[in-house]
């Protein structure tokens, strides 16, 4: 009897661990299959590399809904590796080298980060040309399919071009008149803004955004102008109590661009190409500009709600500061014309461009 107890046992237990291995056996062949599942997942990985830290608005109502866009319309054939604030590597005025070079696939920075290199996008970028972000969107896209993406920006794909809302003065001290920036050591984002604020008697510190914190914690820099959306992620208002802004008009913008490694695109299937190129252009250039310009409203309130100063310039004063920017202008113009770039022409078709797409 004890020997037939201890066969059954033996049976059972011999069984039992041949259904464990069974069990065991299929969970490895399932694990294998959803390595492999994953690896197979993306016919194309893309990396994105930008310089603002994940949590900005940018990517956050941006770039990372773009990225999910993608992915979905490829049916997962697609998948972009987003690498926010320098993650790869390099400093902000590397990243059009980066995309042109194949370190990182796509790209998101501004054609102002290496000075004279894309003179064409500056002309968005002059004083008191800007009239809202979605119109002036739509013309830097317009301006650009016909002069610029043959041309200044011929190394890359261009997927959108686009700038921000409204530029104005964040500051230490109080800045009402042009008088006011005497002396005032003072961040703007590009050439164009480091000049003109030159003439309007500020010392001009040029600096990729990320830096601006550190610099205005320090004391190298009593004021810098960026748009209201990007000053709560670097905590700005926290740093500086005085806001100037230009009531109905606008100091200044700065242009972007969303570049794409012209490689990598050009291998892509013909399908995959067309997910890319039905989220890019006009109509994406110019939800993006609209939305930088809807995300100026929470940080501006943030602002008020610290107790900070808003400096809403009267329309008289705003006439001051136009005709003490105009120098700016006038020598941009002269300065392309001199290049063989017309100038002159340059303006006219991006304000009229502007006229057009302002409502």
């Amino acid at each position: 009897m004890k020997k037939t107890l201890n066969r059954r046992n033996i049976l059972t237990n011999l069984l039992k661990g041949m259904t464990s291995l069974a069990g065991a056996a299929t969970i490895s062949i399932m694990a294998m299959g959803a390595v492999a599942t994953d690896a197979n997942a993306a016919d194309v990985t893309l990396r994105m590399h930008q310089f603002l830290p994940e949590q900005a608005n940018v990517p956050q109502n941006i770039l990372i809904p773009w990225i999910k866009k993608i992915q979905e319309e490829s049916g997962g054939r697609i998948e972009i590796q987003h690498f926010p604030a320098m993650q790869l590597g390099g400093k902000p005025p590397q990243l059009m080298d980066q995309v042109i070079d194949g370190i990182a696939d796509i790209v998101w920075t501004l054609p102002g980060y290496t000075p004279g290199r894309f003179s064409r996008t500056e002309v968005f970028e002059l004083p008191f040309t800007m009239t809202n972000a979605e119109a002036v969107s739509k013309a830097y896209w317009e301006l650009g399919e016909e002069l610029m993406l043959d041309q200044d920006f011929k190394e890359i794909k261009v997927l959108g071009l686009w700038v921000h809302g409204p530029g104005l003065i964040h500051s230490k001290e109080p800045i009402r008149s042009v008088k006011d920036l005497n002396g005032v050591k003072l961040r703007a984002p590009t050439r164009v803004t480091n000049a003109m604020f030159k003439n309007l008697g500020a010392t001009p510190i040029g600096m990729p955004i990320p830096a601006v914190p550190a610099a205005l914690s320090k004391g190298v820099i009593d004021a810098t102008v960026i748009p209201w959306e990007v000053t709560g992620a670097l905590k700005v208002s926290e740093l500086v109590t005085n806001h100037t802004t230009f009531g109905d008009d606008t100091l200044y913008t700065a242009t972007f661009v969303l570049a794409m490694n012209k490689d990598r695109y050009n291998a892509l299937p013909d399908d995959l190409k067309a997910v890319i190129d039905a989220n890019s252009g006009l109509n994406f250039s110019a939800f993006a500009g609209k939305q930088m310009q809807a995300d100026d409203a929470a940080p501006r309130k943030a602002a008020m709600d610290r107790g900070n100063t808003i400096i809403d310039l009267t329309p008289d004063q705003v006439a001051e500061w136009k005709a003490a920017a105009a120098k700016t202008t006038t020598d941009w113009v002269a300065e392309m014309d001199a290049k063989g770039l017309d100038g002159t022409g340059l303006l006219s078709k991006a304000t009229d461009l502007i006229a057009k797409h302002t409502k």
